[in-house]
């Protein structure tokens, strides 16, 4: 990991929707893709990240018709990113910082990829939580 840049541990293309699309769609699009979340984007603005978790815990276990709830009610909103030529140990210690396994990737305002602990970490994730 030492030396290495975002752009270099990252997953290039990013799987991304509207706001205001459902859930469902988004899920639909997570499996379509084989991934495990998807960017919400306002235009060029990332609002938020959608994680299989977030549809798991914020819609479906609460009860809600995934049909009916927008990706935005349902994402983490207001994400933390990165860009494409920082150092992957920043990426690294913003996710640890801020308790989240993945950051979008944003050149120029732009997503253009996803990075992940273990991705960033070449698969050596830490045992440990977030702030421990």
């Amino acid at each position: 990991m030492r030396g290495e840049l975002v752009k270099d541990v990252m997953t290039p293309g990013v799987a991304a929707v509207r706001p205001g699309a459902w859930v469902a769609e988004a899920a639909r699009l997570m499996r379509a893709q084989g991934v495990g979340e998807v960017v919400v984007a306002d235009g060029q603005d990332v609002v938020g990240v959608l994680t299989d978790r977030d549809v798991s815990v914020r819609a479906l276990v609460r009860g809600a018709d995934p049909q009916a709830v927008s990706a935005r009610s349902a994402c983490t909103g207001d994400p933390v990113v990165i860009g494409p030529g920082e150092r992957a140990s920043a990426a690294v210690a913003l996710m640890r910082e801020h308790g989240v396994r993945r950051l979008p990737v944003v050149e120029d305002g732009i997503p253009v990829g996803v990075v992940t602990l273990g991705g960033a970490t070449g698969g050596r994730e830490p045992r440990t939580a977030p702030g421990a």
